[in-house]
């Protein structure tokens, strides 16, 4: 994928399970560059800054996708993060210690521990109402087959915002709960 001339790399996982549009992937621990209670628009910014080169060393650092965000959605069920936030994955050779040291006071070096997610994919812009209707049919189905969860839905987006809306590939995602984080 392309951003800008910046070539975008993917977050690797493994493909355990499917069920009906429900992918289940092992994702491995991630190493990610966050920030929270921004607007989505600031937030993207600020995060962007950061990986083109606004940190203490200056590096520049290769884009990954999908860019993580919590989305608060007025609704009993599920909740939400209290905290809105968006992290970029950094590439697989940093470690939270040699990523490059924020220069913005609103950006932190995350590690985000090895898991297993239930993902449901759309396209599309990223509205309120399709995210609504895709976490209710991730949750719905997940109940269904009694797979137990923790935490909180989030949003997975591959594209760029300048990416027409028909074009864009979306996910909601959650963790499954009792997953063995040492295999």
């Amino acid at each position: 994928m392309n951003y800008k001339g910046i070539m975008v790399n993917h977050i690797s996982y493994m493909l355990v399970k499917k069920i009906d549009a429900i992918k289940f992937r092992k994702y491995p621990e991630l190493v990610v560059a966050s920030t929270k209670n921004n607007d989505e628009n600031t937030a993207f910014g600020i995060l962007f800054d950061y990986i083109s080169g606004k940190n203490h060393s200056r590096k520049k650092i290769a884009m990954t996708s999908p860019v993580i965000s919590s989305k608060k959605i007025p609704m009993t069920s599920p909740v939400f993060s209290k905290n809105e936030y968006m992290a970029f994955s950094l590439p697989e050779k940093y470690s939270k210690e040699t990523a490059p040291v924020p220069t913005h006071s609103e950006v932190s070096i995350d590690v985000i521990p090895k898991r297993i997610l239930a993902v449901i994919r759309f396209s599309g812009k990223t509205n309120k109402k399709r995210i609504k209707k895709y976490t209710l049919k991730l949750q719905n189905r997940l109940d269904m087959e009694n797979i137990k969860t923790t935490g909180d839905v989030f949003l997975l987006r591959y594209n760029s915002p300048f990416t027409p809306g028909f074009l864009r590939r979306n996910e909601v995602a959650i963790e499954l709960a009792n997953f063995d984080k040492k295999s």
